[in-house]
């Protein structure tokens, strides 16, 4: 297992929600305190605020894809351009390996489509439920392989 897998498990196991673990796994690299990290992705979870719309840990992965080449200039189109197919590279590879990147889908629950803001509390039964550690796994997965792949 990946020190950067093993980083987003112990946040995700922590309490920290899956957008928290696969983002903070690897912002340290980046230069980015801890706190700071744990604030900007904070609201991904849950399929972004608990609404089960687009996976969290996939939302922290494509922050990260921002982080490599996302656009710094108004104009420069060809980076907006660049970034987005990656996202979207991400996304298809997601869901390849998941069946959907819509967090109620993943859930497979009639709760999932509840926008109740309030987080279930975090016990052995609810990581035995719930997909989500896997779906930490694959974000961070599927980040390694775009880092590997850029850095050839």
């Amino acid at each position: 297992m990946s020190k950067y897998r093993e980083k987003a498990r112990d946040l995700f196991l922590q309490g920290f929600n899956c957008s928290q673990a696969v983002f903070c796994a690897f912002a340290e690299d980046y230069d980015i305190p801890r706190e700071l990290a744990l604030r900007l992705s904070a609201s991904f979870g849950g399929g972004i605020g608990r609404m089960r719309e687009t996976c969290g840990a996939l939302c922290g992965a494509c922050m990260l894809a921002g982080l490599e080449k996302g656009q710094t200039k108004a104009d420069d189109n060809k980076a907006k351009l660049e970034n987005y197919k990656q996202v979207q590279e991400f996304a298809e590879k997601f869901k390849a390996k998941n069946g959907s990147i819509r967090c109620g889908d993943l859930l497979k629950s009639n709760a999932a489509n509840n926008h109740n803001p309030v987080p279930e509390e975090r016990t052995a039964e609810y990581y035995r439920e719930r997909p989500c550690l896997r779906m930490v796994d694959t974000a961070v997965e599927i980040f390694e392989d775009y880092l590997n792949e850029i850095q050839k």
